[in-house]
């Protein structure tokens, strides 16, 4: 066993966060920790990594077993370079012997200046730069909070692929679904103050969880109905009071002493948008260059009221930055970005607003609306609050004192509370937990306007997008119509190598044999009869599991299992296609034979 974290505790102010919490970590053991935003998930992985220290309980481990700890928010020393972070503390000869190796993952990383100081970095790119000192450093553990913010797509695939081969033990914070499913082995969830564990991977863990649920309420009920027969029986006066059973009475006692399971509750979101005109944002040839690199190029686009965009892309290759030029917060080079009249924007950003930790989350929300007008009424500023889990104790406390994920919910409550009609969001999945995730999935999808959505989180957009931009490295802007699956999909064709050409036998032909009188085979004229049929049905089939890829966009098991039915239907269709020239070619030519022969 690599590691022991036995009954731990961690109180934080008046809150409880961890209550006897116990891990077992084995090698070849993935752990992916969930859990709601504020829970403990990042302060029990500062426990486990040593950083900070439990109120109490015990934590063992081998003493020749090393650990590497990703924070969620990497300390770093702004007058190092890139390279001098990543083997501070260090000797020479261990950089000597790891260099290559460190320049290798930067370079997966998307940091390819290693005499760049850490000062000049964005947030995003020391986070990276801390992921790439995790790796450098021999480790039989890691411990990884949020891995994979910041990365994009081909980054968390390179990712996955890495931690899939680590024959060590991990446990990470991640809210990237595709990522739990394919990489974690078992799932830790923590919730209010207790860790549930499930040998499942993300979909494996869904139903298992509902599971856990029912039998918990089903327990619940038996446990209320028999209380309240002991109550009756208890409770039937005074008579032969003493005589009644110790034992029953003892066991009434336990039943009434018993808690109810604890239920987390779900960020309740609703629409509070703005009336949205026929005219919205239109982008007419923008182009934009930053230096000698041409980052946006001539790209065209007019967006609809109920257009759904995801935009992806290679870091650094210009997402934020259409996004901005779409926000009116960047002028394009050339080209023009025309606004409706009644456009009302609200942009997400990745960094986001820097919220002043003295300040009241109360007086936050308030300062930009103290009501807005839904569907449901007129809510205020604190009902609104309260539906994105903020009661009243953490209201008017103050944002220093919130999670890093809880202030990047009330940042995206502030946003809301403007009723943009105009969604624009950068990175919208990092720090969210999965269950949040999962209820603004549901809001957008329903939002009565707008949505673009810069995003590398793959779950994220399947559910959300019905379009793609990607940006791609020389400035252009490709458009592929449905979510990032469907986009993988294109891609995967595009690149798939061209067969190879038949070789044709350039040996010449004998002539002094009479011509062969063409004719179709028994098997040929049955299936000549059949193959429009054939055809037909397969065209239809496609477009049935078309119909079931957009119905089952959030079951990734059977996406899965759908994308690949379509492939190989597709398959067959180019088959049967060539298959069906060649039949109707040779039908010609009988018919050509048989009138020169008439």
């Amino acid at each position: 066993m690599l590691l022991t974290a036995e009954n731990i505790r961690k109180n934080y102010g008046m809150k409880q966060l961890l209550d006897g919490v116990t891990l077992y970590l084995n090698p070849g053991e993935r752990v992916g920790l969930i859990g709601v935003n504020g829970t403990g998930k990042s302060t029990f992985l500062k426990i486990l990594a040593g950083v900070e220290d439990p109120d109490s309980g015990r934590l063992t481990r081998d003493p020749n077993v090393q650990i590497s700890y990703l924070p969620q928010v990497p300390v770093m020393d702004d007058d190092l370079t890139v390279l001098e972070q990543v083997f501070a503390g260090h000797p020479a000869e261990f950089r000597h012997l790891n260099e290559y190796e460190a320049k290798a993952t930067l370079s997966k990383l998307g940091i390819t200046d290693f005499e760049q100081k850490i000062g000049q970095l964005s947030g995003g790119q020391r986070k990276r730069v801390a992921l790439a000192t995790v790796f450098v450093h021999p480790a039989d553990v890691l411990i990884l909070d949020e891995p994979t913010n910041h990365l994009d797509a081909e980054m968390v695939t390179w990712l996955e692929e890495k931690l899939s081969r680590f024959t060590g033990g991990l446990v990470m914070i991640t809210h990237d679904r595709y990522f739990l499913e394919n990489v974690v082995t078992r799932i830790a969830e923590l919730s209010f103050g207790k860790m549930y564990f499930y040998e499942a991977n993300y979909s494996k863990y869904l139903e298992l969880k509902a599971q856990r649920l029912e039998m918990d309420q089903a327990s619940e009920r038996k446990r209320q109905a028999l209380l309240r027969k002991e109550t009756e029986w208890i409770m039937r006066g005074c008579r032969a009071r003493s005589t009644k059973s110790t034992e029953r009475i003892a066991r009434y006692e336990a039943l009434k002493a018993q808690e109810a399971p604890q239920t987390s509750s779900s960020v309740s979101i609703t629409s509070a948008a703005s009336r949205l005109g026929r005219k919205t944002v239109e982008l007419d040839h923008v182009s934009k260059t930053y230096g000698e690199r041409t980052i946006i190029r001539d790209f065209s686009y007019t967006l609809l009221r109920d257009d759904r965009v995801g935009i992806i892309g290679r870091n650094g290759a210009g997402k934020s930055t259409l996004l901005n030029m779409i926000a009116g917060e960047l002028t394009p080079d050339s080209g023009t970005v025309d606004f409706g009249g009644t456009v009302r924007i609200g942009y997400f950003t990745q960094e986001g607003r820097e919220l002043d930790p003295k300040q009241r989350p109360y007086d936050y929300i308030h300062q930009v609306a103290s009501e807005v007008h839904t569907r449901e009424g007129r809510l205020s500023a604190t009902q609104m609050m309260e539906r994105f889990l903020f009661p009243s104790d953490l209201q008017f406390s103050t944002i220093g004192r919130l999670s890093g994920g809880e202030r990047r919910r009330l940042y995206l409550l502030g946003i809301l509370m403007s009723a943009p009609n105009i969604l624009l969001l950068d990175e919208p999945t990092n720090d969210l937990d999965v269950e949040t995730l999962i209820i603004l999935e549901d809001y957008l999808t329903e939002f009565p306007g707008a949505v673009v959505a810069v995003s590398h989180d793959r779950y994220f957009l399947d559910k959300i997008a019905t379009s793609i931009l990607e940006v791609q490295h020389d400035g252009t802007v490709r458009r592929t119509m449905g979510g990032y699956s469907d986009w993988l999909l294109l891609r995967e064709m595009d690149e798939k190598p061209a067969a190879p050409k038949e070789h044709k036998d350039t040996r010449e032909k004998r002539t002094d044999r009479p011509p062969q009188k063409l004719r179709f085979s028994f098997k040929e004229q049955r299936e000549y009869a059949t193959i429009d049929q054939d055809i037909a049905d397969l065209e239809a089939r496609i477009a049935a599991c078309d119909a079931a890829i957009t119905e089952n966009a959030s079951d990734y098991l059977r996406l899965q299992e759908l994308m690949e039915e379509k492939v190989a239907l597709e398959a067959q269709l180019e088959e049967k296609t060539e298959r069906w020239v060649y039949l109707y070619d040779l039908a010609e030519k009988i018919a050509q034979q048989e009138a020169n022969k008439g």
